[in-house]
């Protein structure tokens, strides 16, 4: 997602790099291209969503209202993000984070946001999550990181992975990309990833990156569809300048798949069956 510098009051904490083994080449399902791949096997992190109520507070935050400025989160997006439970709770082992049509503090949508930022930071690594996405006209969900160091370096300096995004008019459809200086907002390197078969809003799936010094590779389940590298950025790597943290949000409207529309249908629920991050 393409976002401003929207971080200001929370402590950033810088987290080590970790080493890496079991270095191995493999070939992509899609390409012909020889790709890198790591194997991250110790688990750091693991939200599994066992606790009824509202997301861990260890873990979480909350972003809260309609952004700065009058630009939508720097999205044109909609929605007003609250911290409900009518928009983001846990139950039966799920977070649903729920995008509810409703007039609320100017906006006429809600929904939430939620990040690790000043909790859970990492570089390099395996991060990844499991989710069952919502359909229709002017849903944005999103998986993705941003630099712990967004206060004092502003993005797109600061960089932005964003492990999935979907629209939701196109449900068998998802995408990863980057954002740094020189690609950035709606130039973005970025690569699609389309499931056959089936959709994204009909069941569960696995989507997540593997991070290292000079590469990210990108999954969908058990497909390695994309790798980026330094040498295909249109501008500096800003992918080894330390730690980054995890935001997952639910948006409605914004640049991504335009406004809902007369066919749209609200309630609809971005469901996570968990989070986990590996070294």
């Amino acid at each position: 997602m393409n976002k401003k510098n929207i971080y200001t009051r929370i402590k950033v904490v810088l987290l080590p790099a970790f080493l890496f083994t079991m270095l191995f080449i493999i070939t992509s399902c899609d390409t012909d291209e020889t790709q890198t791949v790591v194997n991250f096997t110790k688990l750091v992190m693991s939200d599994e969503f066992d606790t009824e109520g509202a997301p861990s507070a260890a873990l979480w935050n909350y972003d809260i209202g309609r952004g700065p400025g009058d630009d939508g989160w720097g999205n044109q997006e909609l929605q007003y993000y609250t911290n409900r439970k009518e928009n983001v709770k846990v139950e039966n082992g799920f977070l649903l984070i729920t995008a509810q049509e409703e007039s609320f503090e100017g906006a006429a949508y809600t929904s939430a946001r939620l990040t690790t930022k000043g909790k859970i930071e990492q570089a390099y690594g395996r991060f990844e999550a499991r989710m069952r996405l919502p359909y229709g006209q002017g849903f944005w969900p999103a998986f993705w990181m941003l630099g712990a160091d967004i206060d004092t370096n502003p993005w797109p300096a600061c960089g932005e992975i964003d492990i999935m995004e979907n629209a939701g008019s196109r449900p068998t459809e998802v995408s990863g990309a980057v954002h740094g200086p020189g690609y950035s907002g709606a130039v973005p390197i970025l690569k699609k990833y389309n499931l056959e078969n089936d959709r994204f809003d009909t069941g569960f799936h696995i989507f997540g990156i593997e991070w290292g010094p000079e590469y990210i590779n990108y999954y969908v389940d058990d497909v390695l569809y994309n790798q980026i590298t330094p040498d295909d950025v249109t501008g500096e790597w800003v992918f080894d300048n330390g730690p980054f943290f995890i935001i997952i949000n639910l948006a409605v409207g914004g640049l991504f798949d335009g406004p809902p529309n007369q066919e749209t249908v609200f309630p609809q629920t971005m469901v996570v069956d968990y989070v986990r991050i590996y070294q």
